[in-house]
């Protein structure tokens, strides 16, 4: 992919990622570290109770990150999906016989419209992904 392609990509996944970090899953992360804290404020039970206490503190906050990588990763699938279908349609075009610069046009014009596209379903993506992490029981 083109590098300033790339770049928007990464650009806005980076800030919808962000605002997820901020808004709930530090969150998630506070109440994590309190809750193991109060694990280990547990006199009287034992090691293995303790760290049962503590798996479960953490259980809420991996199931979350796990969520928001699954949601990534098939993002990133969809996308590579898209650019290969350029990449076929570049490869075809110069098989036929077309010079390097048709061929770059059409890459390039593919590839942004591959951008685009998926560019259009981040917000989608983040809205299902923050009613997905508001219903994450803690």
């Amino acid at each position: 992919m083109a590098e300033a392609h790339q770049a928007r990509v990464q650009n806005v996944i980076e800030d919808m990622v962000q605002s997820l970090e901020k808004d709930h899953i530090r969150k998630m992360q506070g109440r994590m570290f309190r809750c193991s804290a109060e694990c280990c404020d547990r006199s009287t039970d034992s090691m293995a109770q303790v760290h049962q206490c503590i798996e479960t503190c953490h259980t809420p906050l991996a199931k979350a990150q796990g969520l928001v990588t699954s949601e990534l990763e098939k993002f990133q699938d969809r996308l590579t999906r898209c650019t290969m279908t350029c990449n076929d349609k570049a490869k075809d075009l110069f098989d036929s016989g077309a010079k390097e610069p048709a061929v770059r046009s059409l890459m390039d014009r593919c590839v942004g419209s591959c951008v685009d596209d998926h560019v259009n379903l981040i917000p989608s993506m983040t809205r299902r992904l923050k009613e997905n992490l508001d219903s994450i029981r803690q």
